[in-house]
């Protein structure tokens, strides 16, 4: 450091030039920086989905479910493996170690992926990996609408145009689409009309399988030139399936098509619908951003495509925005913007009144925006974004603490030396600046070293608070290089040393407070020591009063609510229900969309049942509302009247951003997730229901929900293998016609341009429109006999399941609750009492706690370890600087000192304790103890000059209030906005900045009073360690301090 100092004088034009090339280039990389409003804590994960329209709940898992999870399990980083099976879809879910690389983990799994589709037979669908998006994915969405077009019209339009333009937008990896109907093309097979014809279902698979195919046949050369040779039957049209021959009646005349049926465009089998404002079925169009890519580019470009698709749509069809998450993210950082700026200016506003020079205030004023643009270029290399947890716990006040001592010693030096010529000013301020040089690094390092630990956390709690630390650190290490390279230089060129370098009239007043204060407190320490003692012990006490939560709830100004019913009810009925919810919710003043997405989507990356539906609800600003001026009161009004229009259906309310990492972190959508694991799915749903029972007496839970996985209604034709015999039949032939029932066979494709849709072969609707009805079709025989299906197959109407959920290859049942005005950790600790005391279960069943309260124990366990090293760090520093442990333990009383007023801060704002707050005390314990050195490294350098132990702790403590609270105010005022800022974000950082603004009130009124008390107290020891050992630091690096008051 001392090279650099000497070079940047020596210098002086080469430091402005590298000063200018980091500016640039901490502009340009602010400009390429990704901006998002939290970090993505969603895992290195890969889905991987199949459909199989075919399949029922059991025989998914048993048939495509299973077997995709054996050839997963033993990849490398694997931690968890997820499932569900639900009628016609698998969704298994595979989660790896944090370390491992998104693109690598996709590259491990297609390859297992491959093998595992080898054992599932291709009927049965073919599984696929889900898109490389993340919890923040969902950037942008839309419904797409007209009061000419049908949904079938709307969603082809979607899908095979608009959906395929979006995808060519740089960052968007996917185009998820909801509602609307997926069209085909249908031969509806009259089952009489095909019997009378002496015709079965084979011959019609056969017959469209053959004639509608395209081959090729070479080329051939003629006159000098070749030739393509293509054969051509492929159907494009209605009247040409129509008038495809099947057969030859008697006489020879053709049996086509049209004559066993109907052939028309009609929909496929449904799993989902959207709706929008309570006014109809809507189609919603999703887009979903890759991973890694910046959200606010991809929906920039986004929404110009859109409106250049729009112009090119019929003019009745309207493309419509209901949720753009940058709208969000530009809230958010605003917060952070103006938290940052206001904190700045109360920092160089404290400057100017403790310094009392415009200059010398302009010059460290200018450590701030040099510092961030530094920790900009070292966000950007590192592939952090900018978003509220890294950018908004960033405290100025750090920032220009070494700045503040290089420059005020400077002009106390250029003040004692008076004018000179150049050679003599640059001598005179590389003087100064040596003079403190070693006491800013060692300040500094102290800083950074309390940070070092955060790095090591892992999971949720390091994808939050490891960019912060990341940001942290790379700004400090700016503000030292600034401090020693480019403050000299500034002072060459603009600093004019004064020799009445006097205080300001604020140190004056603080002074005639402070010395009264002192003398009573050197004269009867015990009034104050014992006092302090009493405090500690009072915050221990309001500590263990508070509440721990794992996070505050980010507030994302929007609303999204769940509703569930029975397993049984259908999607007609769901989508009709949903009607109603947004029909109520409209009515709300606050309100200005409600869109509602039921079931699950084309790409089901969320996997939901059509009794399930997500309501997105965009709500004005809260300054706007009238109903309520809370959101948790708008949710209590809003859930009283959706149940009073729409009883017998159950609600759920959290926010689009928040579900959505719930649901990819845990696998369920609520705060708490209790899992019950077990083999016998009605079992699993007794003891849900038991465990939900209980869990609702407890204070706090809200929008308790069992996993509903059973209680599906299911009609089971049973092949009846002694009749098929008898009958000359076998098992496929009976199949066949229950395949063809409702769902169909595909046979073929249907082009349109570049349009394509899938040709089905299926039976009308009165065929199938009854379990009587499914059991009256007859069956041709190879002896010629008509026989009823009902005579093969028995036909049973029973109950299924719902719903499979596994995890780590073991089926699991969720009992699921929203947790509401208490925080998680008590609410867990009652509810594991109340459940242990009142249920048991039976043996080869247990359960685990999820969701939130997963992560709040993983990060509480890592932070107990980390907050030990942090101090003992801490504690070896102060070693090293004073060279001697007795100076280290006194100014590690700062630590309880400082911790006292976090606790009670904490207390008296009824916040409860977070792993924000735990975050906010180690960044507190750094600052805190900076106090002390300031002391007790002045107190020591008095004593070394010759002063009687009482003389130098008097004199000392007057010298050092100065920087003591100029230390304490620019940190703590840095903080001030982040702390009672209320818009949108704030709530986030709140109890950081809570812990460290009451940590340095107390830590610094009780480091100017008990410090110099304790000093004193054991004054003969002290003064018998400085005489057998020396002073361990040189006059010098006494203090980063020294120079602020005129030696005495």
């Amino acid at each position: 450091m001392e090279r650099l100092l000497t070079l940047s004088l020596q210098y002086r034009f080469f430091t402005l030039v590298t000063l200018v090339l980091v500016t640039i280039s901490g502009l340009w990389s602010l400009h390429a920086l990704t901006i998002d409003a939290v970090p993505d804590l969603t895992p290195v994960q890969v889905q991987i989905l199949t459909r199989s329209p075919a399949l029922g709940p059991v025989e998914v898992e048993q048939f495509i479910t299973f077997p995709i999870e054996t050839s997963l399990s033993g990849l490398p980083g694997l931690q968890e493996i997820r499932s569900v099976s639900r009628y016609g879809l698998s969704a298994v879910t595979a989660i790896f170690h944090e370390t491992f690389d998104q693109y690598f983990v996709r590259q491990l799994v297609s390859e297992r992926l491959a093998l595992a589709t080898q054992e599932i037979p291709p009927v049965y669908g073919r599984p696929m990996m889900g898109p490389p998006t993340t919890g923040l994915g969902e950037v942008y969405q839309f419904t797409l609408r007209s009061e000419r077009q049908s949904p079938m019209a709307l969603r082809t339009l979607l899908e095979w145009d608009i959906a395929r333009r979006l995808q060519t937008v740089p960052g968007v990896v996917e185009v998820n689409i909801w509602g609307g109907e997926t069209k085909q093309f249908q031969v509806v097979v009259n089952p009489g009309k095909l019997l009378s014809f002496n015709l079965t279902l084979k011959q019609i698979f056969e017959t469209l399988e053959q004639n509608n195919a395209l081959v090729g046949g070479g080329y051939i050369e003629h006159e000098r030139e070749h030739y393509l040779i293509k054969g051509e039957a492929m159907a494009s049209s209605i009247a040409e399936l129509e008038h495809i021959v099947i057969d030859h009646g008697p006489g020879g005349v053709p049996i086509f098509i049209k004559d066993i049926g109907e052939v028309r465009e009609n929909s496929s089998l449904r799993i989902g619908a959207a709706s929008r404002m309570g006014e109809g079925e809507t189609v919603i169009g999703m887009v979903q951003m890759l991973a890694g890519a910046n959200a606010q580019q991809v929906v920039s470009q986004v929404k110009e495509r859109v409106q250049e698709i729009q112009s090119t749509l019929p003019p009745e069809v309207i493309i419509e925005p209901y949720y753009d998450r940058t709208l969000f993210v530009d809230q958010v950082i605003q917060t952070v913007r103006n938290n940052l700026i206001e904190g700045g200016l109360l920092v160089i506003a404290i400057l100017f009144l403790f310094l009392g020079d415009l200059r010398a205030g302009m010059i460290v004023a200018t450590a701030i925006p040099l510092s961030m643009l530094i920790a900009f270029t070292g966000m950007y290399q590192a592939g952090i974004s900018g978003n509220l947890m890294s950018l908004g716990a960033i405290d100025f006040g750090l920032l220009v603490d070494g700045s503040v001592v290089m420059i005020d010693n400077i002009l106390r030096k250029l003040g004692a030396t008076g004018k000179g010529s150049k050679d003599q000013k640059r001598a005179v301020i590389q003087e100064a600046a040596q003079e403190v040089l070693r006491p800013i690094v060692y300040a500094v390092t102290i800083i950074i070293v309390v940070y070092v630990p955060i790095l090591s956390l892992i999971g949720l709690e390091g994808k939050l608070f490891r960019p912060m630390a990341i940001t942290v650190i790379f700004a400090l290490a700016g503000s030292l290089l600034f401090a020693v390279a480019v403050v000299p230089v500034l002072s060459y060129w603009f600093a004019q040393g004064t020799s009445n370098h006097e205080e300001t009239w604020l140190i004056r007043q603080a002074r005639r407070i402070y010395q009264p204060c002192l003398r009573f407190s050197l004269s009867r320490p015990a009034w104050i020591v014992i006092p302090a003692i009493g405090l500690f012990l009072l915050s221990l006490l309001a500590g263990s009063r508070l509440g721990i939560e794992f996070m505050p709830q980010l507030e994302e100004g929007d609303m999204a609510i769940q509703i569930w019913r029975l397993p049984s009810i259908s999607l007609s009925e769901s989508v009709e229900t949903a009607l109603a919810v947004e029909r109520v919710v409209r009515q709300f003043p606050e309100v200005t969309q409600v869109v509602t997405r039921t079931g699950s989507p084309e790409v089901a990356t969320d996997v939901m049942g059509i009794e399930l539906s997500d309501v997105f609800v965009v709500l004005k600003p809260i300054d706007d509302w009238t109903t309520a001026s809370t959101k948790d009161e708008l949710i209590t009004i809003m859930r009283t009247a959706i149940l009073d229009a729409v009883p017998g259906i159950g609600l759920g309310f959290t926010q689009p951003i928040e579900m959505r990492f719930n649901e990819l972190i845990g696998g369920t959508r609520s705060d708490l997730a209790i899992k019950i694991f077990g083999e016998d799915m009605k079992v699993l749903r007794q003891q849900g229901e038991r465990i939900a029972q209980t869990l609702g007496q407890v204070a706090g839970a809200k929008d308790i929900q069992v996993e509903q996985v059973t209680g599906i209604p299911r009609i089971r034709a049973i092949v009846d293998r002694e009749q098929l015999g008898r009958y000359g039949l076998n098992a496929k032939d009976v199949l066949t016609v229950i395949e063809a029932a409702r769902v169909g066979r595909t046979v073929g494709t249907i082009f349109e341009g570049q349009r394509r849709f899938a040709l089905i072969v299926r039976l009308s609707d009165e065929a199938s429109s009854s379990p009587s009805a499914l059991g009256n079709i007859l069956i041709p025989t190879n002896h010629g006999e008509l026989v009823p299906l009902s005579r093969v197959a028995h036909i049973k109407v029973d109950e299924g399941l719902a719903q499979i959920s596994r995890e780590n290859v073991q089926r699991r049942l969720v009992v699921e609750a929203n947790i509401r005005g208490r925080d998680l950790g008590s609410f867990v600790t009652e509810a594991q009492r109340a459940i242990q005391d009142s249920i048991t279960l039976p043996t080869g069943y247990y359960l685990e706690w999820g969701g939130q309260y997963t992560h709040l124990q993983a990060a509480t366990k890592r932070l107990s370890i980390i907050l030990p090293i942090t101090l003992l760090l801490i504690l070896a520093i102060l070693s090293v600087i004073f060279g001697t442990l007795p100076p280290a333990l006194l100014i590690f009383l700062n630590v309880p000192l400082a911790l006292s007023g976090g606790l009670l801060a904490l207390w008296l704002r009824e916040l409860p304790l977070s792993i924000s707050a735990m975050i906010g005390c180690i960044a507190l314990f750094g600052i805190a103890v900076l106090n002390g050195v300031v002391l007790v490294s002045r107190i020591r350098r008095l004593e070394s000059r010759g002063l009687p132990t009482s003389e130098a702790v008097a004199q000392g403590s007057m010298d050092r209030l100065r920087p003591v609270l100029m230390t304490a105010l620019v940190a703590s005022l840095g903080f001030l906005p982040m702390a009672i800022a209320t818009s949108m974000g704030a709530e986030v950082q709140r109890p950081l900045a809570t812990v460290v603004i009451g940590g340095l009130i107390t830590s610094t009124a009780l480091t100017l009073l008990v410090i110099p008390s304790l000093y004193r107290f054991i004054g003969r020891s002290r003064q018998a360690m400085v005489a057998s050992h020396g002073m361990s630091m040189a006059p010098s690096e006494a203090s980063m301090f020294d120079s602020i008051e005129k030696e005495s």
